[in-house]
């Protein structure tokens, strides 16, 4: 005979949880109802495994039935089962989780691998269902099998079916507007997002026959010993985890069980663009179920550029994100995950550096970041930053340092080692010439973090460096001494008047050079920090760096006005070219003095 009730919801421990549930990720219920099934399974597993309860031949699963003629969905597993009495303690009466009455049963058996985080997570399917039906039956011996239903408000039913079979079926009657979960392909779709790597195999509407494939791997490439693993396994793991079908650059196997249990597989994918940070896809599970993507507090930041799967047994993940940011274990997890890459990029660069370099352009921005994130992380890699010099080398960075600048030093005028570095090698090629000519060196610094790379290394390391663009008081490196010429300045002055540009003569290495544009480093990153923040225009703090060593320069003293005004506005736009793009004004009036000088020297 049926029996019926009123639902005993402790509002005080559930509201909080469905309201969020309702305000989040709904399809999320599918994970909580297939999870509590691969639980259930586990409980009976190991009960068999101490002895109390006989298996059978069947094999472990859980089977999902997406019936879009009837708008049901239904998960059936065939684990430990429920009692008439369980029913009502763990169903209706929800005021704390089944798992927990277990663990605490058992734990001193080996409670290991039992999901003890979702006990409450049954209700969740209420998002998308109207009415949902439990068909049950325990493991034990005689017991009765038993069908639950409620439309999920505040009454129920409860009375004896005719269930056979060991396990647990729920039948969820999806609502009119969440029919989408009748669907095979979608509920496909959800079961491959948070059940890939359930310990227990997943049935999808399955026939019956041989033809029958389960759709997640119950034993992920990452739960084996690295060393049973092979690059070919790794490489596939990664294109059927992450869709990515560019091969890593490489991977760290992490593998612990002790102070804390992590296991996980972190690859370093390839860099498809430089002009932001890619943010990659890092998979957290608890126990093969799971949990989300990305998760900063357990996760470090920079680390979140790559792409991986962590499986973290110890995380308490059914607590608030505040409560992980303060959560020792999930600080030392992090940390350790932060150790274990510095050390395998470490390992990289000491026994494979051919391979690292080749590398370097996909690593570095990820480097980068990393240290300007996490100074402790920066100390572990402080030594194996390299960057590409003119003739095309790697260097470390720190070679690049001098000898730090004391304070009496800084006192008498002395300033750190200057470092040159070029933002752009099309547009900056003037200067690169300029400097090898003159046997001076430079370093490549072309991607979008660079800048702010910079300033973290001036930063760290405020005596021993400074870096200074290769335009930037590039007359300072380059000149052969001397040439100041009062004569020409005033000419350079006269015919620049009103373009806000500064002059300075100088006698440069190369006489082939008229002149060069010389930018501030300080106000050129003021500008570009401006620019970035939308605070204004550039800042104008250019200097026009005229060559007294040039044949071209000198012979302005005898020229008359006319040729000393297009000469000197030609000499300009010339050095401002290799600086940067004309504007339209200037490339018109550059355009029309080009023209006449050509007439003039063609005319016969």
């Amino acid at each position: 005979m049926a029996k019926t009730g009123n639902i005993k919801i402790s509002s005080e421990n559930m509201m909080p949880i469905i309201k969020k549930w309702l305000y989040s990720d709904k399809d999320i219920f599918l994970r909580e109802i297939v999870s509590n099934a691969s639980d259930a399974i586990t409980k009976f597993k190991k009960l068999v495994d101490l002895g109390e309860a006989q298996k059978g031949d069947d094999p472990y699963r859980i089977t999902v039935v997406a019936d879009e003629k009837a708008g049901t969905l239904t998960v059936e597993d065939n684990g430990i089962g429920m009692t008439e009495e369980e029913v009502e303690k763990y169903i209706t009466q929800i005021a704390f989780s089944g798992a927990a009455d277990f663990v605490e049963k058992y734990e001193k058996a080996g409670g290991d691998g039992i999901i003890g985080h979702f006990g409450l997570g049954f209700y969740s399917a209420y998002m998308v269902s109207e009415n949902i039906e439990i068909f049950t039956k325990s493991y034990l011996d005689n017991a009765e099998a038993v069908h639950w239903q409620s439309d999920g408000e505040s009454t129920y039913t409860i009375e004896p079916c005719d269930r056979a079979t060991r396990g647990t079926k729920i039948v969820m009657h999806l609502a009119r507007e969440e029919k989408e979960f009748s669907k095979k392909y979608e509920v496909e779709k959800l079961l491959r997002k948070y059940c890939s790597f359930m310990p227990y195999e997943i049935y999808l509407n399955p026939k019956g026959d041989k033809d029958d494939k389960p759709v997640n791997k119950t034993e992920p490439l990452y739960l084996k010993q690295p060393k049973d693993c092979t690059e070919e396994e790794y490489k596939t793991f990664y294109c059927e985890t992450f869709s990515d079908f560019n091969e890593p650059l490489f991977w760290i196997h992490l593998n612990m069980d002790y102070p804390f249990r992590l296991k996980g597989i972190l690859y370093f994918p390839k860099v498809r663009k430089q002009v932001e940070l890619e943010r990659g896809q890092v998979k957290l599970y608890c126990n093969q179920v799971y949990i989300a993507d990305n998760i900063k507090e357990v996760i470090p930041e920079f680390l979140l550029l790559l792409n991986g799967v962590l499986d973290c047994p110890d995380i308490p993940l059914n607590v608030s994100r505040s409560f992980l940011q303060n959560d020792s274990r999930v600080q030392k997890i992090a940390s350790h995950i932060t150790k274990k890459v510095a050390d395998k990029l470490g390992e990289l660069y000491k026994n494979d550096r051919e391979r690292y370099e080749n590398c370097w352009h996909d690593l570095s921005t990820f480097v980068k970041f990393g240290c300007i994130k996490d100074d402790k992380f920066y100390e572990k890699v402080k030594d194996i930053i390299i960057f590409k010099n003119l003739s095309g080398e790697y260097r470390p960075i720190e070679s690049y340092f001098g000898e730090e600048v004391t304070a009496e030093e800084s006192k008498e005028g002395k300033e750190p080692q200057a470092v040159y570095y070029v933002s752009d090698g099309d547009k900056q090629a003037q200067y690169v010439k300029m400097f090898k000519d003159a046997g001076l060196d430079a370093i490549l610094c072309d991607t979008f973090i660079d800048p702010h790379f910079l300033s973290y290394l001036e930063y760290k390391n405020p005596t021993r460096t400074r870096f200074l663009r290769i335009d930037a008081d590039v007359a300072g490196a380059l000149k052969a001494g001397g040439g100041e010429d009062k004569e020409i300045e005033e000419i350079f002055t006269s015919a620049l008047e009103g373009k806000g540009v500064k002059v300075r003569t100088e006698e440069l290495k190369d006489s082939a050079v008229p002149a060069v544009v010389n930018v501030s480093e300080f106000m050129r990153r003021m500008s570009e920090m401006n620019r970035f923040y939308q605070m204004g225009e550039e800042a104008a703090d250019v200097t026009l760096v005229v060559n007294t060593a040039c044949p071209s320069v000198r012979q302005l003293k005898d020229a008359d006005e006319e040729k000393k005004k297009i000469s000197v506005m030609q000499i300009y736009y010339l050095a401002l070219i290799a600086y940067r793009q004309l504007k339209p004004e200037e490339l018109a009036e550059f355009s029309a003095n080009q023209s006449m000088l050509l007439e003039k020297y063609l005319k016969k």
